[in-house]
Parts: structure tokens; C-alpha cells; sequence
């Protein structure tokens, strides 16, 4: 039987531009994943910010997608809002100071690789870690809108998700739908192709954020026969799926008596004391997945989320040339 090794990853998303406001993490993390919203407004020093979170985090690799508010990393995008505004050349100089030419954001990102933050395009991506892992990731930026954001599909459209069995994690801006994607008009806000990839990849982990109100991890078990139509209606064991935190286990409700609201202050607390919320059981590779919300932004009463600690089993490597990036291919861009 082939080993595996334990990894340990720290995932987060929707930062906007902020510093994390908690704690330093003092665990040993492997890799780092950041699913998107690396901005509020796209603007170079908020990309600066958020490089300089993820270089004072203590792990080797830091891989990072972008999220719809990071429009800049869009080419096309960050193009057809200039050509918009037709600025005169005064109004360019401007623009260019604020969010830099086309291009020079990624080039932040270039810049930061030597630092083991690594800003991954669509597609599937494998690297050999310094623990002597092997790491195979399928990273998404899109999501659904009308609007005029970066790496958006309209939802007439869809999206081709070309996630495979080989994936370990699956890092993706948009949440699935019917997973930790209540907006709050409890209104569920994923994608429902992205679900259907997701369940039937199966990998270990699914990262994502984007929908704010809906932090939280969940181990999801899946059913040995999905049915024809994919959905988390037809694919989820509910039975034996598990809620490990979410916004709805930590807040007060009406109902509460006075033991349950202070449990959850003391929930609370504890994850305040380290710095993030620990996902701590390994998923079993083709029965389950861990879904992870990470949005770090906070709602309502939380100023921010905890990022989450998870844990992955990989194979080991062959040939340990560290912290090496293959991409066995990619994904068509809209």
C-alpha cells in the first residue's frame, strides 16, 4: 500500500484588502489556501496587504486564487472598465496609480513567488510540498453574475469545471450549491454544476467563500448511488454528514437557555485564543469531503471568521524536488 502523509493546511478567504485581525497561528502549517476577494476594490495596495498576510504566515506554500472584487487579475475585465470610462490621460495616470496598468497586479504575485505564494490560474496543479507530499489541486475563480466583476459566467451560461479524480482539493471562489451557500435570505446562492463536479471528483476538501453569511465546514458523506440528477438533494448521506462549525452553532438564538449561550461563548473564545477553527478529522477519500467556507469577512456580529486548520492525507512523493509546480492542464476561461 502506498504512504500517505499527513498535511496540515490552513484555508481563508474573502479578506478584502484587511490584515487578519486575530491572533498569529502558532500551528505548523503545510499549505495555505486563499479562495478569493483578495480586495474590496482591486487596488494594488490591497493586493500588497493581502501578500504580506499570507508571507507572515508560517508555511512553505501559500496558493491563492483570485475572487470577483480582484477584477484587476481579470485582463478582459480590467480592459472593458477602461475602455468604459474613456479617461483622458490625466484620469489614466490616476487609474494607474491606483490599480495599476493591465497586468502589473499579477506581477505582484510573480514577484511574491520566491515567498511560496503562488497565484494559480484554472486548472488542475500539482506540487511536492516539504513534507515530502504530493498536492494536486483543481483552483476556479469564477462565479455567477450579471455584473461587471472579475472571472464572472452568467448564469444562462454556466461554467465548465473540469475537476477530476486526481484532485485532493478543490479551491474555488463560488460555494456549491446546497453547501454551507445560504445567503441571508436563506436563499441558496451556489453553483450547481460546480456541486455536481464536486461529487463526483469526490476529493478530500472543497475550499471556497465567497457568501459571507454561510462560514462554517461540514464533512459531507456521499450516497453509494447519487441517482441520474446530481444534486446535494440526491448525492449527501444527511444522516451520516457532520456540521463541524458554522454561524448558526456559534450565535445566540432565542432559544438558547443560559449553559447553551455560554457554551457557545466559550466555543467562541477558544477559537479566538488560536487563531482559526480546527476541522480536525481526515476525510475518507471517495465516501467523503470536507466542505470549508472559509470567508474571513465577518457578518452581523463577528467583526471577522476564523480561518480553518484541516488536515489531508497525500501520497508521498517520488522524486522530492520541493515546493515544484506541474499543471496537467487547464480549464477554457470565459
Amino acid at each position: 500500500m502506498a504512504s500517505r502523509i499527513q498535511t496540515r493546511c490552513l484555508v481563508l478567504s474573502d479578506t478584502h484588502g484587511e490584515a487578519l485581525h486575530h491572533r498569529k497561528v502558532q500551528e505548523s502549517i503545510d499549505v495555505v489556501f486563499h479562495c478569493g476577494d483578495l480586495t474590496e476594490e482591486s487596488k494594488l495596495d490591497e493586493f500588497e496587504t493581502t501578500i504580506r498576510l499570507l508571507q507572515g504566515i508560517d508555511a512553505p506554500l501559500k496558493l491563492v486564487i483570485p475572487g470577483n472584487h480582484d477584477w484587476s487579475l481579470d485582463d478582459a475585465m480590467f480592459e472593458k472598465k477602461i475602455a468604459e470610462m474613456k479617461p483622458s490621460q490625466e484620469d489614466l495616470k490616476l487609474v494607474e496609480k491606483v490599480y495599476g496598468r493591465v497586468g502589473e497586479a499579477k506581477q505582484l504575485f510573480a514577484n511574491a513567488r520566491e515567498t511560496g505564494v503562488h497565484l494559480l490560474s484554472e486548472g488542475i496543479h500539482r506540487f511536492e510540498l516539504t513534507n515530502g507530499a504530493v498536492l494536486t489541486v483543481y483552483a476556479s475563480p469564477f462565479t455567477q453574475s450579471v455584473n461587471d466583476w472579475g472571472f464572472q459566467y452568467h448564469p444562462d451560461d454556466d461554467h465548465v469545471w473540469a475537476i477530476d479524480d486526481t484532485v485532493d482539493v478543490a479551491i474555488t471562489h463560488s460555494p456549491p450549491k446546497g453547501v454551507l451557500d445560504y445567503i441571508s435570505s436563506r436563499e441558496r446562492a451556489g453553483s450547481a454544476s460546480l456541486f455536481a463536479a464536486i461529487a463526483l471528483a469526490r476529493p478530500q476538501m472543497h475550499c471556497f467563500g465567497h457568501i459571507h453569511d454561510s462560514w462554517g465546514a461540514k464533512m459531507v458523506a456521499w450516497r453509494d448511488e447519487p441517482g441520474d440528477t446530481i444534486s446535494h438533494f440526491t448525492a449527501i448521506d444527511n444522516e451520516q454528514s457532520t456540521t463541524i462549525e458554522s454561524l448558526s452553532t456559534l450565535r445566540p438564538t432565542k432559544s438558547d437557555n443560559a449553559r447553551d449561550i455560554e457554551e457557545k461563548g466559550s466555543r467562541r473564545d477558544s477559537h479566538d485564543e488560536k487563531g482559526y477553527c480546527a476541522a480536525n478529522r481526515t476525510a475518507t477519500r471517495g465516501k467523503e469531503t470536507l466542505f470549508i467556507n472559509a470567508a474571513i469577512e465577518g457578518a452581523e456580529d463577528f467583526q471577522q471568521h476564523w480561518p480553518w486548520l484541516a488536515n489531508l492525507s497525500l501520497p508521498a512523493a517520488l522524486d522530492r524536488t520541493f515546493s515544484k509546480e506541474t499543471r496537467s492542464h487547464e480549464a477554457p476561461e470565459h
